[in-house]
């Protein structure tokens, strides 16, 4: 037992250097974390074999968002599932004011989970339960950042998101190690400029972003 609760301090120590952005919301990242761990038992919203490294390979995984685009507040995470990166972003932007982070989830009891995240922490989260084609069009002009992670291949979410990236909303898309065959396999660079950035948390994984112009 106390190796496991040694090896979460490393775990969350070594996600507060990779994510500085974690540090000031330790709190809110502890209640996260055991609200997690009570709905696991009754629902899969992770897989288990991630829970020993639940901050690094979750909370820090999506914190680094935050670390490369610091300038967007007005997020839209689609297919929320646990939160990631959504929630966890909605924590770190709690006390910008106007910043919001808008969490699409079709599954009531991830939806359910989500409010009690948000309710617990405080985080500047809304949560809409519904399928993304629905729900996105009813906060597409309140946006300045669409992002999702492990939810679909690029083509997928860049045709959810294409009016959004045509009004220079930025897409910011967490992809494993597929990624460079998942935008050989879409028509994005046809249209919009891309970045891939060194994932902080996964060697072969990349951050994929994706606006009309980054400048603007």
């Amino acid at each position: 037992m106390g190796g496991k609760r040694e090896d979460r301090v490393s775990d969350r120590d070594n996600a507060l250097q990779i994510a500085p952005a974690l540090r000031r919301y330790i709190r809110e990242f502890e209640i996260y974390e055991s609200l997690l761990r009570k709905w696991q038992k009754s629902i899969n919203l992770v897989a288990g074999g991630t829970l020993d490294e639940l901050w690094t390979r979750h909370f820090a995984d999506s914190a680094q968002i935050r670390e490369f685009f610091p300038s967007l507040e007005n997020w839209v995470d689609l297919g929320s599932g646990a939160g990631f990166p959504g929630m966890v972003l909605a924590i770190c932007l709690k006390d910008r004011p106007g910043a919001k982070v808008h969490l699409i989830e079709s599954d009531q009891r991830k939806a359910a989970f989500l409010r009690a995240v948000s309710r617990e922490t405080g985080a500047a989260a809304e949560i809409h339960i519904g399928r993304i084609e629905n729900e996105l069009p009813l906060i597409a002009d309140s946006l300045t950042g669409v992002t999702a992670r492990a939810l679909a291949p690029m083509p997928q979410l860049i045709e959810w998101s294409h009016e959004l990236l045509l009004k220079n909303v930025k897409g910011v898309f967490l992809k494993g190690e597929d990624w460079a065959a998942e935008l050989t396999g879409s028509s994005a660079a046809d249209s919009f400029q891309i970045w891939t950035l060194q994932s902080r948390t996964h060697s072969s994984g990349r951050i994929i972003a994706l606006a009309r112009d980054f400048g603007a």
